[in-house]
């Protein structure tokens, strides 16, 4: 006889305080100690707090000049990105142990759909409970479990849970408990969205359910009012999608004092492009769109953008659209506080050719550098950079203009949109 679909079979499993949850388990002197991953600089931010450091008030994304100032005896540690990758790999493959239907949103977090594993490993909540006990003695890291009828609920239940413990609503129950709650618990309801919101009235999950959509829509718009209507009630369509592809891969500097020199601005374009190269060839896969991120000392961001008629995974490539589109911005002196080099459109990377561009030089939907990025001779100096870096710890190929460059990729900060290459939650890793 045939195992009845079981009501709830959606886990949301997150680590708990990832990155500094890491580095307490690896250097035990830092256990109970308030601990924060980030940049030390006075342009430092908290990339991960832990528990205890969370007590004085500090979280990720907070400047660490202001983390310092609410706890003194602060702990910074800088980041081991790959170090990070290591574990997630680690916790990735106890929860393909369990279902091939995982999710993964970031390095820390994941979704499931256990549906297939509850004959063999009992009701989703005991198979929650099976996968902290794995992660907690093969990893030695605590995670949060959220048990429900859907993704949003059992994103949230997660971090109802949080934290090193499990949140188990039965399906029939859902929308009468997602009732009481504060908007800000809807997946998708972000700061400007909820203040909006409030602007308008809506505090509790159950008013969003009660009003019209058309009102609702014409509050949000139409797209966001539809979703949250839908997530207020308890319903979400959206199913679990394992692998689902890199949206971008890029990476991105936040200097500890702004930046107005030009030449040295070019170096570190040189050496994000070269990071960004590394990671699409490391994930096999190439992109059409190369994305250039200029935040100034005022906070004022701007992005300029290329795209090619065939995709790339080459280092080269990348330098020279890059660095074009800095040098359109005409900056002069005008003071940098970060950059940012990503790629986008991604696709196999198989798919990544020798590219001869004709297009017309006033597109701004392409750009025209056949003599630069014609030279397949680059391809092959590039492959022979990827195996001495993963052979050789320590020692790297690089550009000439780098060599005095002090920058090390475990610096360069991921971003979110990374999806299976490097992904930091919004909320910070671990949340």
């Amino acid at each position: 006889m045939a195992t009845p679909q079981h009501p709830e079979p959606i886990l949301h499993v997150d680590m708990d305080a990832f990155y500094a949850s890491v580095e307490q388990r690896d250097d035990p002197s830092l256990q109970g100690q308030p601990v924060v991953v980030g940049g030390a600089g006075g342009r430092g931010v908290v990339a991960a707090a832990s528990y205890e450091a969370r007590r004085f008030g500090v979280h990720s994304a907070m400047p660490m000049v202001r983390a310092r100032r609410l706890c003194p005896e602060l702990v910074v540690v800088s980041n081991r990105f790959d170090r990070y990758r290591e574990i997630s790999q680690e916790v990735m493959a106890i929860l393909a142990d369990v279902t091939p239907l995982v999710e993964p949103l970031s390095l820390d977090e994941a979704f499931l759909d256990v549906a297939g594993a509850v004959r063999l490993f009992g009701a989703p909540p005991r198979i929650g409970e099976h996968i902290r006990d794995r992660v907690r003695e093969e990893v030695g890291l605590p995670c949060s479990v959220g048990v429900g009828p859907t993704k949003s609920v059992a994103k949230l239940l997660s971090g109802e849970a949080k934290p090193d413990g499990l949140a188990h609503w039965p399906s029939d129950e859902v929308a009468d408990r997602l009732r009481p709650l504060p908007v800000t618990k809807l997946w998708g309801a972000g700061p400007k969205t909820v203040e909006r919101l409030h602007a308008f009235g809506f505090h509790q999950i159950g008013q969003l359910a009660d009003t019209d959509l058309r009102t609702l829509q014409r509050v949000v718009g139409d797209a966001l009012g539809t979703q949250l209507h839908q997530l207020a009630r308890g319903e979400d369509p959206r199913r679990v999608t394992p692998e689902e592809p890199a949206r971008s891969i890029s990476a991105e500097r936040t200097f500890d004092e702004d930046i107005d020199d030009p030449a040295q601005l070019e170096r570190i374009v040189l050496k994000l492009a070269e990071i960004v190269g590394r990671r699409l060839r490391r994930a096999d896969t190439a992109g059409r769109t190369i994305t250039l991120k200029v935040r100034f000392a005022s906070f004022e961001t701007v992005t300029r953008s290329a795209t090619l008629p065939m995709p790339t995974d080459r280092t080269h490539d990348l330098v020279v659209i890059a660095t074009d589109l800095l040098a359109a911005l005409k900056l002069e002196r005008a003071r940098v506080r970060l950059l940012g080099v990503g790629v986008s459109n991604l696709g196999d990377g198989d798919g990544a050719r020798q590219l001869t561009l004709d297009a017309d030089p006033s597109s701004t939907a392409e750009v025209v550098a056949s003599d630069r990025l014609a030279d397949a001779r680059w391809e092959r100096v590039e492959r022979v950079a990827d195996r001495v870096a993963d052979r050789f710890t320590g020692i790297d190929v690089s550009y000439a203009a780098l060599l005095d460059a002090r920058d090390d990729e475990a610096d360069v900060a991921p971003r979110r949109e990374d999806r299976h290459v490097d992904v930091d939650d919004p909320g910070g890793p671990g949340s």
